[in-house]
């Protein structure tokens, strides 16, 4: 199955990502490759995430305080819908669907 990321998805990738390079060197990137490690797990167990309503998802990083929300489209298709803090904001991530 492929994984597309939401472009609001992939700015929060990037701006987290950013945020962690910051603070140390090699951060970010450990945090990408969380991510990816995660979403390539989704993409082969699509019904692994914890549900959070009738098309979502949700699977927490093993590292990193986030979560990965994301839906089955269409076809063979992931979409990551949010790269969430778990304790900030909970919910925003549902005006995107």
């Amino acid at each position: 199955m492929n994984v597309i990321f939401l472009p609001a998805a992939q700015e929060e990738l990037a701006a987290t990502a950013a945020y962690l390079d910051d603070r140390a060197a090699g951060l970010g990137a450990e945090f990408v490759n969380d991510v990816e490690r995660i979403s390539a797990l989704a993409s082969t167990l699509p019904n692994i995430g914890y549900s959070l309503d009738a098309i979502h998802r949700r699977l927490t990083l093993q590292r990193f305080p986030y979560n990965l929300i994301y839906r089955i489209g269409d076809g063979s298709v992931l979409v990551v819908v949010a790269v969430a803090h778990k304790r900030r904001r909970p919910g925003y991530w549902r005006s995107r669907t």
